[in-house]
Order: C-alpha cells, then structure tokens, then sequence
C-alpha cells in the first residue's frame, strides 16, 4: 500500500486529492491518511493540504518498496549490529539467491581480518546472499566479480576513477571508498552460499576517525542517490552472475586494478610481508616479489599500499 501511495504521488506534478488516492486504492480516505502518516514517520516529506497530498522531497530511503522490482528479497533495517550477521541467518533459513540485507547503520560492522568497518548514516551498507552452483575452489570468482562490478558502476554513474585494490577494496585517487567482506559455507563439495557484504562511503564523512578513506560525496562536492547506486549495482551484478561467465574475471579485474607494479604491505592472521605486487594468479592469489627476489603467494590478507 505504501508503495502504491508512492507511485501514484511521484507520478503526479502536483497535489493528489485523498478521494483520489482512495479510489484508486480501493481503500478509505482514513487508511489513506494513516498509509501516508506512516510514511511522513519514516522520513517522506508530503505536504498535506484541504486539497490533498504532494510528495514535496522522495528522499534516499531504501525501504524495500523502494526496489519494486526486488521487494521479495529486499529486508532493509535502520540499525543492526552486522548486516552479514543477519545475512548468514537468512541463507541458512534457506532464503532465496540474491536476497538483499541492508542497513542505514551497523554498530558491529566489521572488514578484513575483523577490523571495524565505520558504518555512520548516510552511508550503503549491505549484504548480498549468493547461491552459485560452482565448487567452493572457485568461490573467488565470485569476490572479484564483485568488486569489479562495483568498479565499473561508479566509474560510468560518477565519471570517477574507481580502482580495484587486492583483494577487493575500492579507492578513488588513492583514497578507500569501499570495503567488502565474503563469508561461505559448502556442503558436499558445493557452494551453499556466498555472502558478500559491502561498505561504500556515500554521503557520510569517515575522514575524522579514517584519514585515508573518501567519500562520493566529498569526492563530487553534492549528495548522491544511495537507492540509484545500489539498484544500478544490483541490475549489472545479477547480470554478471546469471550470465555465469567468470572464466576471464581475473583478467579483466587486472584492468581495473592499482595494485600490481606497486610496493606493498600484506598483513595475513600469521605474518607481515612487504614486497612488489607482481600479478593475481589465475586463483586469486597475490604474487609478492620479496627484497630477497623471492616470490611469495599471498591467498588472502589485508594489502596496504606503500609510498
């Protein structure tokens, strides 16, 4: 129902009268008042008059109703301690692929090696339950799909040089904008899903707590459309996926990457390795050209980008 209020008022130039919206509804003038109440409570601005409704400013909620398209896998929460908590409940409960948690604001969110990812409001933060029907050995496929996608995304939505960072980060002249965390579990040699959790800097300011990260807003001066960039994001990732093409993800990830050529810092759960990033193998893995002149495989840390 909220929905249909909506439509009909974002349709509409003007005023929409009450008697209107209930006849077109098929519900009375009341509910349409308590319908439109509600949603006033939720952050909507509609001006009411004698005259009727005008829905003066849509906002940038991400309600479900918002992704008509998506709105049976779409479960949206103004605050939580972790989407990919949330997430790993629903895929074990059997939700279907491609559902969609997302949250105005975590409390717990976290990164890479449980860092603590800064999850303040006007940011997108969301994780997406992925059910692939790959052998978990090609799970990363999926990781670097991803990232690549969102690359791509920013880069034609914004005209912004949105770059890859290994494993999957997202910096903007050398500046983080955009985090990813993937979780799996398998059974019988089968993926039983992939949860990937993103974290993207939008109109929130994480400089003071995280000098080296950005934000699209910083960035391009102006607020930005977090449903417009999650909706084009989802379109062009369920493409990708449906397609089922990953054979080549390596290769065309290295187009988009700042990476390779440059001297790093990797921090894994068991060491410290510093070196030239080299190339991504065909798994994934990081190959680092020590000072020794030693080649070592990095499968999965955090990489730092040095001076």
């Amino acid at each position: 129902m909220k929905a249909q209020i909506l439509d009909t008022l974002k349709a509409e130039e003007g005023i929409v009268s009450g008697e209107k919206l209930s006849a077109e509804l098929g519900v009375s003038r009341v509910s349409v008042w308590k319908h439109i109440s509600r949603l006033r409570e939720l952050g909507y601005k509609i001006a009411a008059s004698p005259r009727g409704y005008q829905l003066t400013d849509p906002g940038d909620a991400l309600f479900p109703w918002e992704f008509p398209d998506r709105e049976s896998k779409i479960h949206y929460f103004p605050q939580v301690a972790s989407t990919m908590d949330i997430a790993r409940n629903l895929a074990r409960k059997g939700c279907p692929d491609f559902t969609v948690v997302i949250a105005g604001q975590q409390k717990k969110g976290r990164g890479r090696l449980q860092r603590k990812w800064l999850s303040s409001e006007g940011g997108l933060y969301f994780t997406l339950v992925l059910r692939p029907e790959i052998p978990p050995v090609l799970s990363f496929r999926i990781n670097f799909s991803a990232s690549l996608t969102l690359a791509r995304t920013l880069q034609r939505m914004f005209d912004i040089n949105a770059l890859v960072k290994w494993p999957n980060d997202i910096l903007v002249d050398g500046k983080k904008i955009t985090g990813m965390l993937s979780e799996m579990e398998a059974e019988s040699e089968r993926v039983s899903f992939i949860n990937i959790g993103l974290g993207i800097n939008v109109n929130n300011d994480p400089t003071s707590r995280e000098p080296m990260a950005a934000s699209l807003k910083k960035i391009l001066g102006r607020d930005v459309s977090r449903k417009a960039l999650l909706s084009e994001f989802l379109n062009e990732f369920e493409a990708r996926m449906n397609s089922g093409n990953f054979d080549n993800i390596i290769s065309e990830w290295k187009e988009y990457t700042m990476t390779l050529g440059r001297r790093v810092k990797v921090v894994t759960t068991n060491d410290v390795s510093e070196g030239i990033a080299t190339d991504v193998d065909e798994n994934g893995a990081l190959m680092l050209e020590l000072e020794n002149g030693s080649v070592k495989k990095v499968i999965y840390g955090d990489c730092f980008l040095k001076p």
